[in-house]
């Protein structure tokens, strides 16, 4: 059961130049929860950790503490204490000045002062540190100061902007332990931001994950990484295996040209779906009892398991087994019911239909833009509006200057034997491309239309 909430975030929307980087998020934050924010860059997780901070007031919404609301409440009149990337400690001031500043700033009384900075040196582990100097101190140590500094107010919530980025990998993984320590000790809420799948799932008591500025889904890191809601959370999360599927009825799916048994429901009748299993819930069998079959393509020791490639029909599954197989070898492969697991697509618009204006027998305007295609419109008079269907395999990502339409690259998720892009344009239209290129997420491109190979309805 969870604590009361502490802060409610209700329709918050938050604007610059013109751009939405948040959409109406709503999030509850309850007591001493350690609470995660975690998506790629640009999704809007440190606007939303400013946002509760106070360092940043939301366009609409209402930021609610204790049942009241407190948009306008300036940061130091909050109960929060903020750690950032940049740990901003004081270099002229040793480690005892530097975690004692908040409560000398509050006017603290001296013996206090030294009661309480002792305290949180000791819970940071740093007892005996108090007399250096910031420059003699490792990075590792810095984030400790840093993190003594906020705590030493006893705020009731601590944020945590990216504090372990600037960290080697081993040190990474020593604070990922120490905070989740320290955090359970005092009894504090602690909201941390973070592009660290790891770190999400390592130290959370419930993780947000954030994309454009929405809330894709919250949970417990359990619930994240065997529950994805969607295919851009479980590629997020964790490595995975996501392919096209049908949902035929409850508890029956089609993936990889056969019907297997699962445990979902609600999707409604031969749906298209994603299905995503993870490497580790697949095991090597006889071809005769596989729900699929393929050909060993990779083995590779990892030290705790084997991990290896096995080719079906051109899908390339991703398999960790304690047990090796051989290049070459047919296996069948078989997945237990409860480990498929069934989500709904990013996106519904699967062909791509979308209107188009012509303008002579050679062009078309789609989406403000003229679009050639020669001798391709001749049988429809001018002004004439046609819907055409293009198929996802029929749009590529081009240079720039040889593109019909500038877009948005908003997700690229593998699918075994392609890229799935969901592209964006200036009109909002969502173009759903499939690529065998690799591309950058939350980057700009040029789409070219193949418009010979269009249906037009």
């Amino acid at each position: 059961m969870k604590n009361k909430t502490i802060v409610d975030l209700k329709n918050i929307v938050v604007e610059f130049d013109g751009e939405k980087i948040l959409k109406e998020i709503n999030l509850s934050i309850h007591d001493k929860e350690f609470v995660t924010l975690l998506g790629p860059s640009g999704c809007g997780k440190t606007t939303t950790l400013r946002i509760i901070g106070g360092f940043l007031t939301p366009d609409s919404g209402d930021i609610i503490l204790d049942d009241k609301k407190i948009n306008d409440l300036p940061p130091h009149k909050r109960p929060v204490n903020t750690v950032f990337q940049r740990y901003a400690l004081f270099p002229h001031l040793n480690v005892f000045e530097n975690v004692a500043f908040g409560l000398r700033i509050k006017k603290t009384p001296e013996a206090e002062i030294k009661r309480e900075v002792a305290k949180m040196l000791e819970l940071v582990d740093l007892k005996g540190f108090e007399k250096r100097r910031i420059s003699q101190l490792s990075g590792g140590q810095q984030q400790r100061v840093a993190i003594a500094r906020a705590l030493v107010n006893r705020p009731r919530i601590l944020l945590l902007d990216e504090p372990l980025g600037a960290l080697d990998l081993k040190l990474r993984k020593d604070m990922q332990i120490e905070l989740k320590k320290i955090q359970q000790s005092l009894g504090i809420t602690f909201v941390y931001v973070t592009h660290d799948q790891e770190e999400a799932l390592t130290m959370s008591d419930t993780v947000v994950v954030m994309r454009e500025g929405i809330i894709e889904q919250i949970g417990t890191p359990q619930d994240i990484y065997n529950e994805p809601a969607n295919a851009f959370i479980a590629d997020f999360i964790g490595e995975i295996n996501i392919i096209d599927g049908v949902m035929i009825k409850d508890c029956l799916v089609k993936f990889g040209g056969e019907e297997v048994p699962c445990v979902d429901t609600g999707f409604g009748e031969n749906q298209p779906i994603d299905v995503a299993i993870r490497p580790e819930d697949i095991r090597i069998v006889s071809v005769d009892k596989g729900i699929v079959k393929g050909v060993v393509e990779n083995v590779v020791f990892k030290g705790v398991h084997f991990e290896m490639t096995v080719d079906q029909n051109g899908y390339k599954w991703l398999i960790h087994s304690t047990k090796s197989s051989t290049v070459g070898e047919e296996v069948g492969l078989y997945v237990a019911p409860a480990d498929i697991h069934i989500m709904n697509r990013l996106i519904k618009n699967t062909t791509n239909e979308i209107s188009a204006t012509v303008s002579d027998e050679d062009t078309v305007i789609i989406c403000g833009e003229k679009v050639v295609c020669e001798g391709r419109f001749k049988d429809f008079e001018e002004d004439r509006i046609i819907t055409l269907r293009i198929a996802p395999e029929d749009i590529s990502i081009v240079p720039e200057n040889e593109g019909d339409l500038n877009v948005y690259l908003e997700s690229v998720i593998y699918k075994g034997s392609y890229n799935e892009i969901i592209a964006e344009d200036d009109t909002s239209f969502k173009w759903l491309i499939s690529s065998q290129q690799d591309e950058q997420v939350s980057s700009m491109a040029a789409i070219k239309l193949d418009l010979q190979k269009a249906e037009i309805l």
